[in-house]
């Protein structure tokens, strides 16, 4: 019989894990009494609730309302038209117009839009340094360091494509509306600055390289303009054959009327003696007919013998230039050989120089046109205005948070406060959080109240949970 009744001992021991479970367990009764529990107390502490909504309501108020306005100012860009006919870029253009697989073929080719290329210029490092001087956003943003500046930068500008329509949309967010827009407009200047400066197109290359050659040759036109100007002042020349014609003519005139002259004094002297009035008269006409012609002619009266050629004197102006010993403001017809020699190599490097310049001048205005059409040029779709409503802060949306995460909190600091008091005391884990508690408060001076270390417990006072009254026994 003793051993009988020692056999079901370990049974009875093995169940027991399996009773304490079945204590943890609520039934349907016991739930409903938990949650009516929960409900009654936090109905009792509903004027706590009411304190924190309103101290989250004019907390977040106050927040909302000392978060300084931000405002946002945009401008969108029309898709730049495709302008060169090379193959590359029609197919880059189909990837960028054609969507879909048209897109996904530009992206295995490695060929980007012309939008692509934009979004990388104005988020390059030249474009935002220029904004920054431009208006002096280090002072703006309270930064010492340019690099710091383009990050707060990079942080106020959104710069996107639309992949469907391709248009271009930039927002510059800033505390001042004017200066958003103002800085939205100069992201679009700077970007037709950057791209007509960056152009590596063909027509920018022949463009270059013409004004560079219209420079040489302008210098070069310069140079035959003034040498044939000093040696046209210097040597009395305007046309070498007008004037080579009008002496001809004017000295023809001379001989013939010498020769006339000559023909009467000689029937003069036939009845008359030289010592005849008429007779002086006319040999003095001659001599001053023959005078005249000796001057045109170049052969100096005093100098019956001539020369042969006139003679050359150096000028300053390194060219020579002909003795003029007839005192008259125009050469001499024995100098218009040489002088026409002269003033024709002048006169042809002047025009030759002249026509170099005109047909130089001519292609860099047609290069520059054609640079002007391939060069992806920005089109303002939405110019960027001054925006007249702010972006943020949404002050609603944060009134509505604040009292919102207020509510919340004391809902779960009197359910947790609930539960704290309804762990034993003997517990070793509320043992623990009370010694860490008592140790804290003896470390910092202003933990002690009234001279004395505060207890850790949350069961205080009116705090107490309902159904435990804070003495510890129930009703009076």
């Amino acid at each position: 019989m003793t051993q009988t009744a020692a056999k079901p001992q370990p049974e009875t021991f093995s169940h027991e894990p399996q009773r304490e479970a079945r204590r943890g367990e609520l039934l349907p009764e016991d739930t409903r009494e938990w949650q009516a529990a929960r409900l009654r107390l936090l109905w009792s502490r509903r004027r706590f609730f009411f304190r924190a909504a309103a101290a989250g309501l004019l907390a977040s108020t106050l927040l909302a309302f000392l978060i300084p306005k931000s405002y946002t100012a945009t401008t969108q860009l029309m898709p730049p038209d495709p302008q060169s006919t090379s193959g590359m870029a029609m197919m880059a253009a189909l990837a960028a117009k054609g969507g879909g697989l048209g897109m996904m073929a530009g992206d295995l080719l490695g060929l980007k839009s012309s939008g692509a290329m934009f979004i990388g210029v104005l988020r390059s490092q030249t474009s935002e340094e220029h904004l920054i001087e431009q208006f002096d956003l280090r002072k703006v943003y309270g930064k010492r360091l340019v690099v710091d500046a383009r990050r707060v930068l990079d942080e106020n500008t959104s710069i996107s494509e639309d992949r469907k329509s391709g248009i271009i949309t930039i927002s510059v967010t800033d505390h001042s509306p004017e200066r958003a827009s103002a800085m939205a407009a100069a992201y679009v200047d700077e970007l037709n600055l950057l791209v007509a400066g960056l152009s590596t197109t063909a027509a920018h290359r022949e463009r270059v390289f013409l004004e560079d050659r219209l420079q040489v040759a302008k210098q070069d036109l310069d140079d035959a303009t003034s040498q044939l100007a000093q040696f046209s002042s210097k040597n009395h020349t305007l046309d070498i054959q007008q004037e080579g014609k009008a002496l001809l003519d004017a000295a023809g005139s001379i001989a013939g009327q010498m020769i006339a002259a000559q023909s009467q004094l000689e029937g003069l002297r036939q009845i008359y003696t030289d010592s005849s009035s008429r007779v002086r008269a006319l040999n003095a006409r001659v001599g001053e007919l023959r005078r005249q012609l000796e001057k045109l002619g170049g052969v100096d009266a005093k100098d019956p013998a001539g020369a042969d050629s006139p003679t050359p004197v150096a000028s300053q102006a390194g060219g020579p230039v002909l003795a003029q010993s007839n005192g008259l403001p125009y050469p001499t017809i024995r100098s218009l050989p040489l002088l026409g020699a002269k003033y024709a190599d002048h006169y042809r490097r002047a025009k030759v120089q002249e026509t170099v310049f005109e047909l130089l001048t001519e292609q860099y205005e047609l290069a520059k046109v054609q640079e002007a059409k391939e060069t992806p040029s920005v089109k303002v779709l939405d110019p960027a205005r001054v925006p007249e409503k702010k972006s943020f802060p949404p002050r609603l949306v944060i009134m509505f948070l604040g009292t919102f995460l207020c509510c919340a909190g004391s809902v779960v600091f009197v359910l947790g406060q609930a539960q704290w008091t309804e762990v034993d005391s003997q517990d070793p884990r509320k043992k623990f959080v009370e010694e860490v508690g008592h140790s804290l408060r003896a470390r910092i001076p202003w933990g002690a109240r009234n001279g004395t270390t505060a207890s850790p417990s949350f069961a205080e006072g009116s705090d107490a949970a309902p159904g435990k009254p804070s003495n510890g026994s129930y009703g009076s």
